[in-house]
């Protein structure tokens, strides 16, 4: 992780990019205070920034890009396959 000043980053502003489209994390700094941070992405913005409707919603700020990964959440079961297994013995009791 590095830290470079405001002034520093305004003057190299490109260098730090691609620090952190490498994976680094920078830290920018004002008067020795951290004020923000220059980080790869969590997320691979490319697909939705292909589209461009999606790409000018985002540049006018209508629009935000998620930050969670794409999917379904994965569901919790509704019962244990011991309990669906009894209500099933007990149904075809019946029969």
């Amino acid at each position: 992780m590095r830290s470079v000043g405001l002034k520093v980053l305004k003057n190299k502003l490109s260098e730090y990019v691609r620090l952190a489209e490498a994976g680094e994390t920078v830290l920018v700094t004002d008067r020795d205070r951290v004020v923000a941070e220059l980080r790869p992405p969590t997320v691979d913005h490319r697909d939705w920034l292909s589209d461009p409707v999606i790409a000018r919603m985002v540049r006018e700020g209508s629009m935000t890009l998620p930050t969670a990964p794409r999917g379904v959440p994965p569901r919790n079961p509704v019962m244990s396959s011991a309990a669906l297994d009894e209500a099933l013995r007990q149904d075809r009791e019946d029969r």
